[in-house]
């Protein structure tokens, strides 16, 4: 497990360029906060077309099954409510958050990756006997490795060390990444959560989602059920990128599987679905 503290957090906000909070972000937290309107909410969001346009398309996007097509915001708001729909737009507006000229990391191949994550989650949630949101699944599957690129933007030759990694990765990155700069993806992405008012529960996965043994230390059922569809997605599409399981996976994989009450029928079937899905998506 991952210890912070306050002191922890401060050196991140002095040593790192962190997003700031999106306005339109802003605006619809207030909103949560003072008796929130469904119509005011989507007012919020509609008054961006980037930003709405991503919205619709992702609630309309096969991991969702609806049966009709969305094709208002309003509508939008009503079928997910408003805690999730906020959760859709900010995972959006992360990936606007990073600027390219001043990171060396690829950011469209980093959001890639991250994105078939996150869908590859929302995937998962589709064959659990307990249903988890796939708004929050989608939510943490886009943030979880988010502080990579600020660690990309403070460091020369980070990228090296993530090809380094690339090519041996038997040791945990984020062991690399202390040794060599005394902290770690996982903090970065952590304050970069919190900054932005993610609810704390996601923002505990992001900081804890290479720990293993947060299965353990978590007495929090939600928790631990949205810890393990973010370890299995990330093996799934590991997989499919290096055809073997992440270096950590055999460590965690029966309690990945028992947390999230998956048989090796339903495995092999949600198998299927991934494999189907990451070859047609690219």
């Amino acid at each position: 497990m991952i210890e912070i503290d306050n002191k922890i957090l401060s050196d991140v906000a002095a040593g790192f360029t962190i997003p700031a909070k999106p306005d339109i972000l802003q605006a619809l937290q207030d909103e949560l906060n003072h008796e929130p309107e469904l119509y005011r909410v989507a007012d919020i969001i509609a008054a961006d077309v980037a930003t709405s346009a991503a919205v619709l398309k992702i609630i309309n996007s096969p991991y969702y099954g609806l049966a009709r097509t969305i094709s208002d915001i309003r509508q939008a708001v009503m079928f997910l409510g408003l805690e999730n729909i906020t959760s859709l737009v900010t995972g959006y507006l992360l990936k606007q958050a990073y600027d390219q000229s001043k990171c060396s990391l690829p950011l469209n191949r980093f959001w890639d990756n991250a994105n078939d994550i996150a869908n590859v989650s929302c995937i998962i949630a589709q064959h659990l006997k307990s249903p988890l949101p796939p708004e929050n699944l989608h939510l943490i599957g886009l943030f979880h490795d988010a502080g990579t690129p600020a660690m990309a933007i403070r460091f020369e030759g980070y990228t090296h060390l993530l090809q380094e990694h690339r090519e041996n990765d038997s040791n945990p990155l984020i062991h690399k990444e202390e040794m060599k700069y005394k902290t770690n993806h996982a903090v970065v992405g952590y304050y970069l959560a919190t900054s932005w008012n993610l609810p704390k529960q996601i923002c505990q996965i992001i900081l804890q989602h290479h720990s293993n043994d947060f299965f353990n230390a978590s007495n929090d059922k939600f928790e631990r059920s949205c810890f393990a569809c973010l370890r299995l997605a990330e093996n799934l599409v590991h997989v499919a990128r290096h055809f073997r399981p992440e270096p950590q996976w055999h460590a965690i994989e029966q309690r990945v599987l028992d947390t999230l009450q998956l048989d090796e029928y339903d495995f092999q079937d949600l198998k299927e679905d991934v494999e189907e899905y990451l070859i047609s998506s690219h």
